[in-house]
């Protein structure tokens, strides 16, 4: 059974690679959805591992660099707009998990999926609810995944300005929506999303 400061879950013992997925952005009108996957080297412990949300953006950004520098293995998956335009965003987030685990450098024997569903996946995946603050291998991922977008969606700001997108990071918060139908879509923002839709159609009227 593996311990952390995060609580407990039941690993098999003779299981040595595990590998945490998690995602961020299922729920923003704009960008890509972003996924990450990292395998933890028991050699090299990281303190303070959690669900992103709970962390400060300092902190975050911290364990961002350690992680990277001290996991056996990491690697970013993604799907963009017109992905998950075409998919939807349930099936997008799965592909994005996938390439996730793909482009990991060292296979994992068992991958544990933050939600309550996996992906198709090489290995044996297990789905845990709120995994990100109860798996550090989850956590790791969970981190990654957010400050690689946030930091993305802070450039698309720059692409895109007026929108507020580098403070609600895409999320539909009133200044987003009030700016999304003063000045339309852009290309990054989410067609097949109900909001993003009814401006569109709005805007032809």
């Amino acid at each position: 059974m593996e311990q952390s400061e995060m609580g407990f879950f039941a690993v098999p013992e003779s299981v040595t690679r595990v590998c945490g997925v998690d995602e961020v952005g299922r729920g923003p009108l704009c960008g890509p959805v972003v996924t990450a996957a990292v395998i933890l080297d028991p050699d090299h412990p990281i303190a303070g591992l959690n669900d992103s949300k709970k962390l400060s953006e300092k902190k975050r950004d911290a364990l961002f660099e350690e992680i990277k520098e001290k996991a056996l293995a990491w690697s970013i998956g993604r799907a963009e707009v017109h992905e998950i335009d075409e998919l939807n965003i349930l099936h997008a987030t799965m592909l994005a998990m996938q390439r996730a685990v793909a482009g990991l450098s060292v296979k994992p024997e068992l991958a544990l999926i933050d939600g309550n569903r996996c992906p198709d996946l090489p290995c044996p995946a297990e789905a845990v609810v709120k995994g990100d603050g109860s798996v550090p291998e989850i956590g790791a991922a969970s981190i990654l995944a957010k400050v690689t977008r946030d930091r993305e969606m802070v450039e698309l700001d720059k692409r895109y300005p007026g929108y507020g997108i580098s403070g609600h990071k895409g999320y539909p918060t009133k200044v987003h929506m009030d700016a999304l139908k003063k000045l339309g879509a852009t290309p990054i923002h989410r067609r097949s999303f109900k909001p993003v839709r009814e401006v569109l159609e709005a805007s032809e009227l």
